[in-house]
């Protein structure tokens, strides 16, 4: 019997031992990776869906509740968006810190941590008695969630197998997309059959539960070993070298310009939908953000599609696909305008599960490091562009809106087809010739 089926036969169950390919270092051949079809990668799977969940639907649960913030609080729809982008403006700042320590940080500890207390927090803005108070609790949630988005993607680059590392990602994202609608569906129904504290309430106790959930499910780190020294200076060193590598800088940019301009279009369409022609009720409103489903079929798609077909490929068909439903949300009709918002969350999506997934791959080292990059990009364009679009909307209104969010996304194909083209096969070989 050979050496490798012998580690294989060895491995426990659920796990399968790692090709001599697929590590880095001899010592590390040994060490099984999570693969599809055991019962270890579907318990991953389930506790990374659970947080995905709970992280979005707290952050965005806010969402549905701004032209009711600006009602209640006399405030203007751009300071209403506040609840939510300093939720994420201070959510990139702590993926940013948290990515110092990251070589030091136990994975699971650090998630379950962020989950349990994001949870209490969102019942603490519940109680808040005025704006001031509110925007200060959501701010603090904000730093407190960074703790999943900055770990979990080094956790499944580290843990799951390379040939179902899109897959798994794929999932992540879309237990993303599911906690997004369903923050944004609940509070929209609870405040419109309650109001605003209610719907707080009920969402923070989903985000306890969903804590209990993923560490009771999340199988241990097999491959992560926390790292006593090296410290400020060896994280410099990481981000350092991401820094330098234009195709990650490139994805790091996507991250920005594409959430950016998806967070946009959701803070500000409930105000539109609210005004002529549409007039629609909070109840109507929040049914609409059911579209995110489509947002978990994308996900797990191109995660699979970009492991099969290509991620450059793939990136670029997500990103034209959003820029599609762009145009149509400018429609006075109101099914072609939530068929634009299909269409754009579909492309948004497939677009960040296939960006998300390909920053693991393309660091040399330091995943995690990698990982916070993309997303302190990501959250910021959240945070900074969300902000914007207000005083967009405040000018010239959807139309303004869309004609920001627009140059976002001709930028956004911009670099989509920069790193397909350096990344074709074609591409790869010259370069790899040159080399030799």
């Amino acid at each position: 019997m050979s050496s490798e089926t012998t580690s294989r036969a060895a491995a426990p169950d659920g796990l399968q031992a790692a090709s001599p390919s697929s590590v880095q270092t001899p010592s590390a051949e040994s060490i099984p990776y999570l693969q599809r079809g055991s019962a270890a990668f579907r318990r991953a799977n389930w506790a990374l869906f659970a947080a995905g969940f709970s992280t979005f639907s707290l952050m965005y649960c806010v969402q549905p509740l701004l032209p009711l913030f600006a009602e209640h609080f006399g405030v203007s729809p751009a300071q209403s968006s506040l609840s939510l982008s300093l939720t994420t403006g201070l959510l990139a700042l702590a993926i940013f810190l948290v990515g110092f320590w990251s070589s030091r940080l136990p994975r699971k500890a650090v998630m379950a941590a962020s989950l349990f207390a994001s949870g209490v927090l969102t019942l603490a803005v519940a109680a808040t008695p005025n704006w001031h108070a509110l925007l200060a609790v959501r701010a603090l949630q904000g730093l407190v969630l960074g703790g999943v988005p900055a770990v979990a993607m080094a956790y499944l680059a580290e843990e799951v197998s390379s040939a179902d590392l899109g897959f798994a990602m794929g999932l992540y994202i879309g237990g993303s997309a599911f906690g997004g609608m369903m923050g944004r569906v609940i509070t929209g129904l609870v405040a419109d059959h309650s109001d605003w504290h209610m719907a707080l309430v009920v969402v923070g106790v989903v985000g306890v539960l969903s804590a209990v959930l993923f560490v009771l499910a999340l199988p241990a780190s097999r491959h992560f070993k926390p790292q006593k020294g090296g410290g400020w200076a060896a994280a410099r060193q990481g981000f350092a070298t991401h820094l330098v590598d234009p195709n990650l800088l490139s994805l790091f940019a996507l991250g920005f310009l594409l959430m950016g301009g998806f967070v946009t279009v959701y803070n500000y369409a409930g105000f539109r939908l609210m005004a002529p022609p549409y007039l629609l009720s909070q109840t109507l409103i929040s049914a609409i953000f059911t579209v995110y489903l489509v947002g978990i079929f994308a996900s797990a798609l191109f995660g699979r599609l970009a492991d099969r077909y290509g991620r450059g490929a793939m990136l670029c068909t997500g990103v034209g696909t959003m820029f599609l439903g762009l145009l149509l949300t400018l429609s006075a009709n109101l099914i072609v305008m939530v068929a634009g918002v299909v269409v754009l969350t579909f492309g948004f999506f497939a677009a960040h599960s296939v960006a998300s997934g390909w920053v693991g791959r393309l660091a040399r080292g330091y995943k995690a490091q990698a990982a916070s990059l993309y997303l302190l990009s990501y959250y910021l364009g959240s945070s900074v562009l969300g902000s914007v679009g207000g005083k967009c909307w405040e000018w010239a209104g959807w139309s303004g809106v869309v004609g920001l969010i627009g140059a976002f996304l001709v930028l956004s194909v911009a670099l989509s087809a920069r790193l397909f083209i350096v990344t074709s096969p074609a591409r790869t070989a010259a370069s790899a010739s040159r080399v030799s």
